[in-house]
């Protein structure tokens, strides 16, 4: 029997995804862990590998197609035992037949005669005599739905006569149905406009929101309405951090490693929440998780959107290897090419808009995580350096913290210490 292929579930908040591409084609034979698809998750473009060994012999879902459900099969395979003009063949008539069996009323009204209500739009019905089976692929199908196209009209050129996607986008004008719709048949279908984005006459472009950005809207949504946020801001002064940079960076040189300010407030914000482990925490209704290892996400800025790779135990790393993830990771995050596992998780937040001249901002929290850490830039000010009034490099960062899970009192000890561990570098590197 043919194999359908799947859209799979590529991380565990994945519902649907967009087809960005397809990497095989009708007729090839893959091998399994041959690479077949790139998907476009709700975090990333991943590439989808094969499991069965077998001959391509349909693809049910066209590249860019968007909002494909997990479980919605994309493709069929042929095993390698099988013919696959036969298999074609009986795939044909399996997928011909499921759509009649839905669309079958379950019970015959009697016939009273009533005033028949106005019919609501419905898709194009194939006009063939009773007994006659059309049998096209669900893709075909889909796209003749929203032309209007009758498929009784078209001459199938795939196996056994089976309507395929070339037929219908070829059929002529004369073989569509009246469409579904009170429009005039000649009129181009409109782009959908969002119902809360009134138009006021301003030129304008409408740009359709990716998953990534769908995923981030959805989520920091939630988590303004459920979580509730204190923030808790300090002062901190660099030049000491800045000077120990310095330093390593020259140690460094000859290893080609070139440590930035972010990769050592990863290491500070790490060895803080293992300090002060009641911010190490995640809030589950009923139930205070508290992590015994400090994991941090870092902010990211990538094309498709925000998105927050992790340095798994930051706290037990050197500074060297985390800058090293950190770039690779980085890397990866712009290409969309990071795994599930390099951004599923995380115990505490990292963002730092201080390249862009931010001084201070108040960062969102990532559930299930508890806290986030947003840190602005460095700047000469005035500050008060032992005892006395002088100019020092100080950076504004801003702890925010779900309240439900993390008292003030705790949170105002978590910024200490991620202070005095930033005045103090030299304890990053105990």
């Amino acid at each position: 029997m043919p194999t359908p292929i799947k859209m799979p579930a590529l991380s565990p908040t994945m519902e649907e995804g967009t087809l960005a591409k397809w990497l095989v084609k009708v007729g090839d034979t893959v091998n399994s862990g041959d690479i077949m698809a790139e998907i476009e998750t709700d975090k990333a473009t991943m590439e989808f590998e094969a499991v069965d060994e077998g001959v391509i012999i349909a693809i049910e879902v066209e590249e860019g197609t968007e909002g494909v459900q997990v479980g919605t099969v994309i493709a069929i395979l042929a095993g390698e035992d099988e013919d696959p003009d036969q298999a074609a063949a009986a795939a044909s008539e399996e997928t011909a037949s499921k759509p009649e069996a839905e669309t079958e009323p379950a019970k015959e009204e009697p016939a009273t005669p009533a005033p028949a209500p106005t019919p609501a739009p419905a898709p194009a019905k194939p006009t063939a005599s009773p007994g006659d089976r059309i049998i096209a692929s669900p893709l075909a199908k889909r796209i003749a739905e929203q032309k209007g196209i009758d498929l009784a009209s078209i001459n199938g050129s795939g196996p056994n006569g089976r309507i395929v996607k070339a037929d219908v986008e070829d059929a002529k004008p004369g073989a569509a149905a009246p469409a579904a719709s009170s429009a005039p048949a000649s009129a181009p279908a409109a782009p959908a406009t969002p119902s809360d984005l009134p138009d006021f006459g301003i030129p304008h472009e409408d740009e359709k929101l990716n998953n990534v950005r769908k995923v981030i809207a959805r989520r920091l949504t939630e988590a303004k309405q459920t979580i509730p946020h204190i923030y808790l801001t300090v002062d901190v002064q660099l030049d000491a951090l800045l000077k120990l940079r310095g330093e390593l960076n020259a140690s460094l040189e000859p290893q080609g490693i070139k440590l930035s300010v972010n990769d050592l407030l990863i290491k500070a914000l790490a060895k803080a929440l293992i300090q002060v482990p009641k911010c190490n925490v995640s809030f589950g209704g009923d139930v205070l998780r508290t992590f015994s290892r400090a994991d941090i996400s870092v902010a990211v800025a990538a094309p498709s959107g925000l998105i927050t790779p992790i340095i798994v135990d930051a706290g037990n790393k050197t500074v060297s290897a985390i800058s090293t993830e950190m770039k690779e990771l980085a890397g990866k995050a712009r290409d969309g090419k990071l795994q599930p596992h390099e951004y599923q998780g995380g115990t505490a937040s990292l963002s730092n808009l201080g390249m862009f001249g931010i001084k201070q901002f108040d960062a969102v929290i990532n559930p299930p995580q508890a806290m986030i850490l947003a840190v602005g830039a460095g700047e000469k000010r005035p500050h008060i350096v032992d005892g006395a009034l002088s100019v020092a490099t100080v950076m504004s960062a801003t702890g925010s913290f779900d309240h439900r899970a993390i008292d003030g009192a705790d949170g105002a000890q978590f910024m200490q210490a991620f202070q005095t561990l930033v005045e103090n570098p030299l304890g990053l590197l105990a």
